[in-house]
């Protein structure tokens, strides 16, 4: 197997848990996830296998979905409902239009501080290594941007809602950050990931059903391919003899192609080198002032 399995990780579990389950169930060490999920979230975890480690770089996943579930009235030290309880108020006497303007003002282009409990690193350390010793220490605030907010449910003191959101968003700061708004605090009970840029909680697969696949002699179905995943990058077919070369570690002509021609393109970029719907490399095209192109191959794929 090559590629990417969709896990829908279980609560309760690390992503790096998944990881070694995933090992265990493929009896494979090639094995790596992207976009990581905190224990007390579900939902989709791209897990990378074999050939497809090398693909986790290339990978376009700058869009997010969450489905969400908000507990208004409580403020804890984790921003959800695994911490310390800081502060409780009451929760079920907000309006369904004061949060529909709350809603309104964290859509588009935010400022977020990155929660103590996350593993950004200050100095080599993960903060939430620092958290755990009570410490407390300065975080600079960045900016993300939330696509889409959706109100999905109101049972006060809790508020579903779903979530559209640019890489980097943490869903238990806008829950925060939203309870403050609203002026009785909030905090995340449940967080269920849905899509995670080409990857989405439809193609995904629990880790039951994966060693079920094994057993079953099907896993391989179960699997979505580099060429595939890595679709937003442009496609330079090659022919055999390119094939050739770019796997002895030569750079192509055009010559080795199937293009005929190359691309109108003025800056460089980056494509993918394939035959049929197999990744062969992923490389860089590098234009020259007086026309054509050099192909720089950046990692080739067996």
């Amino acid at each position: 197997m090559n590629g990417f399995l969709v896990i829908d990780k279980p609560v309760g579990l690390t992503s790096h848990d998944v990881v070694n389950r995933v090992r265990r169930i493929l009896g494979t060490r090639r094995v790596g996830h992207t976009g990581t999920l905190d224990p007390f979230a579900t939902g989709v975890l791209p897990v990378a296998v074999n050939e497809g480690t090398k693909a986790i770089p290339f990978l376009d996943e700058g869009r997010k979905a969450y489905d969400a579930l908000l507990r208004l009235g409580v403020k804890t030290d984790t921003l959800d409902m695994t911490g310390r309880v800081l502060h409780e108020a009451d929760g079920t006497r907000v309006s369904r239009d004061r949060l529909d303007d709350v809603v309104r003002g964290f859509t588009g282009e935010i400022s977020q501080m990155p929660p103590m409990f996350s593993a950004i690193k200050q100095d080599g350390q993960p903060l939430y290594k620092l958290a755990r010793q009570g410490r407390e220490v300065e975080r600079q605030a960045r900016l993300v941007r939330i696509y889409s907010l959706e109100i999905l449910s109101i049972d006060l003191p809790l508020v579903a809602v779903r979530v559209v959101c640019s890489r980097g968003t943490y869903v238990r700061s806008l829950a925060d950050d939203m309870g403050t708004a609203l002026g009785c605090g909030a905090a995340l009970q449940e967080l269920r990931r849905t899509a995670s840029g080409p990857f989405d909680i439809a193609s995904s697969v629990t880790l039951e059903g994966l060693e079920d696949a094994v057993r079953e002699g099907r896993a391989d179905m179960l699997c979505r391919t580099p060429y595939a995943m890595l679709a937003h990058l442009d496609a330079i077919p090659l022919n055999d003899a390119g094939v050739v070369k770019v796997r002895h570690g030569r750079a192509p002509d055009l010559e080795d192609t199937l293009v005929g021609a190359w691309p109108a393109w003025d800056t460089p970029r980056l494509v993918r080198l394939g035959m049929g719907e197999e990744l062969v490399a992923v490389a860089e095209l590098f234009p020259f002032d007086t026309g054509g192109f050099r192909i720089a191959p950046k990692r080739v794929f067996c």
